[in-house]
């Protein structure tokens, strides 16, 4: 007789309506924690999911998902899809059983009522439209950024080459390029579109051809970060540590101990204001270059490519090929200065050090910090002055990011999360100033350990 239904080979096996139950302490085990398999896990909604195979083929690429393995990544799967229902159709398939009945929602490490608190808050932000973009805005985004790097090179055809026009144009060309940056970031967070298809389209337009760098390469990077930010060996903005500078007092005390030193870190308050911009330049150009080649991303080369020949053809004509040069690594520089200081200013001054699977609110605020508002600090830094509001939820469009703020202080004053916020000069001077007592931490520990 053939088997009947619900066995195999004769061996009894779960009816396929009675999901498998599983507990916090079987997933980590069998998630790469003392396995050999290296099998990865997650729990998404008390659902348990296995992704050994799949994270190879993960759209936003294969370690942010791989960095949840054995964790909880409900709130991170919230956070990374608009369109949650159409997502949920892929992941049935590798759905292996679901939480035992007498497991928390999230692990028993961390704070359930502020995960809960926190979920709630997002299913306000989503039944509200703070997820919705505005064209408009988006659309003047666009347009001024466009208008300045027209007017670039409009400044270089009218007035000549002279040392006025000539730094005029290259502030003009930095505005435009580094406006362009944090457009190209909000196509890459699918948030300027409803339509995900028109965000990963004008997404590779606009880092293509007008920022000359692979999309591709940026959402490698970016959601990793965002995935596990200041996470040392999961945040791929950490990968300056230790070669350059040694961060985060844990991270310091660690390497000094370990007799390390590959650069004066005593002194690395002082070089980082030349040495990082310099070395974010080279590396970028390098890195995008290396990246599309091995990965094969032979359409995002060609745009890339195109970017530079375009750029040639505008400004060589004008003013001959080493003024050119002159003129666009200045740009670049300028423009490396500006995308650090601003970016670098809500990270390096927080807690920097492994992942310690906090919640998602919880690694997020001990990530990051915010700037006061104004109209000059929102353009200036592309509205990443809300870097909390941004973190906790990446997939809203920047011009709401005000609106939601009010609601994570009050969430996060009710579970009593320090939720930091700071002037302008205070978070430049704060880079300074951590990356000093970070260097003291590591020279303490080098010279008496």
């Amino acid at each position: 007789m053939p088997p009947q239904s619900g066995t195999s080979l004769g061996k009894t096996e779960p009816c396929q309506d009675t999901p498998q139950l599983f507990t916090w302490e079987e997933i980590g085990l069998r998630s790469g924690k003392g396995n050999s398999k290296e099998e990865r896990w997650l729990v998404i909604n008390r659902k348990v999911y296995d992704i050994s195979h799949f994270y190879w083929r993960h759209p936003g690429g294969t370690r942010v998902i791989s960095h949840y393995s054995g964790q909880d990544a409900t709130d991170a799967f919230a956070a990374f899809h608009k369109d949650e229902d159409l997502v949920k159709k892929y992941l049935s398939s590798l759905q292996i059983g679901e939480l035992a009945s007498d497991q928390p929602s999230c692990e028993p490490t961390k704070n359930e009522m502020l995960v809960h608190d926190f979920r709630e808050l997002h299913k306000t932000v989503k039944r509200t439209g703070l997820l919705k973009p505005s064209y408009p805005f988006f659309t003047f985004m666009f347009l001024h950024a466009f208008l300045t790097d027209i007017g670039s090179w409009l400044l270089i055809w009218y007035f000549g080459k002279s040392w006025m026009s000539f730094l005029v144009s290259v502030a003009f060309f930095t505005i435009a390029q580094i406006q362009y940056g944090f457009l190209q970031h909000d196509l890459g967070h699918v948030s300027v579109f409803q339509k995900p298809k028109w965000n990963r389209l004008s997404h590779l337009f606009v880092a293509g051809v007008l920022k000359g760098g692979p999309p591709s390469w940026w959402k490698h990077m970016h959601n990793q970060h965002h995935a596990k930010p200041n996470c040392f060996r999961k945040d791929p903005d950490l990968n300056m540590h230790p070669l350059l500078f040694s961060l985060g007092k844990n991270l310091s005390e660690e390497l000094g101990k370990k007799k390390k030193k590959y650069m004066p870190y005593q002194h690395q308050h002082k070089y980082f204001i030349f040495l990082a911009p310099i070395t974010f330049v080279v590396f970028v150009q390098l890195i995008i270059i290396r990246f599309a080649l091995t990965r094969k991303k032979w359409l995002e080369l060609t745009l890339t490519v195109i970017y530079n020949i375009r750029v040639c053809l505008m400004y060589v004509p004008l003013m001959g090929f080493k003024s050119f040069m002159a003129y666009y690594w200045l740009a670049r520089f300028l423009e490396s200065n500006w995308f650090l200081w601003t970016s670098q200013m809500s990270h390096i001054p927080m807690n920097i050090d492994y992942d310690k699977n906090l919640d998602w609110v919880s690694a997020q605020l001990a990530a990051t910090c915010d700037v006061d508002q104004s109209l000059f600090n929102d353009w200036f830094t592309g509205h990443l002055n809300f870097q909390i509001e941004h973190h906790l939820f990446p997939t809203m469009p920047r011009h709401n990011y005000w609106k939601v703020a009010p609601l994570v202080k009050s969430l996060c004053a009710k579970h009593g999360v320090k939720y930091q916020c700071k002037s302008l000069l205070t978070a430049f001077a704060d880079i300074l100033h951590t990356l000093k007592e970070s260097g003291e931490h590591w020279l303490d520990a080098y010279l008496h350990v």
